[in-house]
């Protein structure tokens, strides 16, 4: 293996369409044997003096043994040496890169959380120190400058090489850990958002939320998600938030949803999709949270609920509380405004709405109008016709009550005008 040194000038750039000659390749053949057979006997002691440095600046590095006690670095190490040593001499194609240990390599940086770059960094050291040891080499056996600047070139191919087993490695073992914590985070959610639970749950939550290192929160609002698509990748809400996309319509649990930054977070990595966020509960309620977003998910499809995005139930309380019990509503309904039973649909419909706006305004006549914007006349005589059909007990508080009730969920189905512009 072969490292450019500090001092090396930059090897030099030739055009594709050149057919360049190669210095190494001049180099009598009795020094090529004779430079492969030092560095051949030297690859053991090399070995170990990298792994030395290596251990000594990254001190945090695990060493793993084979089964003969040997640490698996060095054998890597050596045997990528070996490996590149012997193309030095025969020059046939590239050296191959020894597969395993170099991908075992990129696994134990993924399993321990580290970065490529510091394995990068370790690979650097390595080549550096083996080129010292073959530029020593090289002098002794007089190889011509040119040929050793050309064998910086190869050993940086060759470590190009030993790098991408290493990617592979490291991209293996972080797909494993992604859906390991995918498995753990969904046993948590589903733990969260349990009807019931047996025993005490919290600490099993505890226990759950430690092994994916989610810090349990005070408050959470659980979101039911609306697919844009069949395939739609997961939306990039963070580890913060637990997102689960193997449900039908896809469920996320948001920690500390009033925290400086989270709503804003939230609507940038849900831009495109669609749903609802229930309300902040403390950590033990999460499944009520969950039961409004559900409930507005619900109105969403049915047209109730704008659906152009993702909605927060907390801006929504009305229609959430009105047209949630609908079976009581419409019984409701039937019973206070049976008075308006025999009026033509028009007429029925203008009535409620002014009947609706004067509860609403507790005004006179010129506030009505104003509400609706038709004439104060007009107002005057459907108010007496009002007092008609519904006599004292319009004046009763408690029927009052139950009218508005009926009338603004009708409103919010859209069966009565908005004057106010609303649905």
């Amino acid at each position: 293996m072969a490292a450019r040194p500090a001092t090396a000038p930059p090897a030099t750039v030739r055009p594709a369409t050149v057919t360049a000659r190669s210095a190494w390749l001049d180099v009598p053949r009795l020094q090529v044997r004779e430079f492969a057979a030092i560095a051949m006997a030297e690859a053991p002691a090399l070995a170990e003096e990298i792994l030395r440095e290596i251990r000594r600046e990254y001190p945090q590095l695990p060493l793993v043994l084979d089964d003969s006690g040997e640490p698996m670095a060095m054998i890597g190490i050596r045997r990528a040496i070996e490996v590149f040593v012997q193309h030095l001499e025969t020059a046939e194609g590239r050296p191959t890169v020894p597969p395993g240990v170099f991908q075992e390599f990129g696994r134990g940086e993924g399993l321990h959380g580290r970065s490529l770059d510091s394995l990068q960094a370790i690979y650097r050291m390595g080549v550096r120190l083996a080129w010292r040891r073959f530029a020593e080499i090289g002098q002794r056996v007089e190889i011509p400058p040119p040929a050793m600047y050309e064998l910086v070139d190869a050993g940086y191919e060759y470590l190009d090489g030993l790098v991408d087993q290493s990617v592979r490695g490291y991209a293996e073992a972080a797909a494993r850990q992604a859906g390991e914590r995918l498995r753990l985070q969904r046993r948590l959610m589903e733990l969260l958002l349990a009807e019931h639970h047996r025993g005490d749950p919290a600490e099993a939550l505890a226990e759950r939320a430690a092994r994916i290192g989610w810090p349990l929160p005070d408050k959470v609002a659980v979101g039911v998600l609306l697919r844009p698509a069949r395939e739609a990748v997961a939306p990039a809400v963070g580890q913060e938030v637990l997102l689960d996309m193997e449900y039908e319509q896809p469920r996320m649990v948001v920690p500390e949803p009033d925290a400086a930054g989270r709503p804003d977070l939230l609507h940038r990595a849900l831009t495109g999709w669609a749903g609802a966020i229930g309300p902040p509960v403390p950590l033990a309620d999460a499944v009520k949270s969950a039961r409004w977003a559900e409930a507005a998910v619900g109105l969403m499809e049915r047209g109730l609920l704008p659906a152009g995005g993702v909605l927060y139930c907390t801006e929504h309380t009305e229609a959430l509380v009105l047209l949630q019990p609908e079976e009581l509503i419409d019984d409701l309904a039937l019973r206070c405004l049976a008075p308006l039973e025999h009026s033509g649909p028009t007429h029925r419909r203008r009535l409620a709405e002014t009947l609706l706006a004067w509860l609403e305004t507790r005004g006179g006549a010129p506030e009505v109008a104003a509400r609706l914007g038709v004439h104060p006349q007009t107002v005057r005589y459907r108010l007496r016709q009002i007092r008609e059909l519904w006599g004292d007990e319009i004046d009763h508080p408690d029927r009052r009550f139950e009218l508005e009730l009926v009338l603004r969920a009708q409103r919010l189905r859209g069966e009565l005008g908005d004057p106010r512009g609303g649905r």
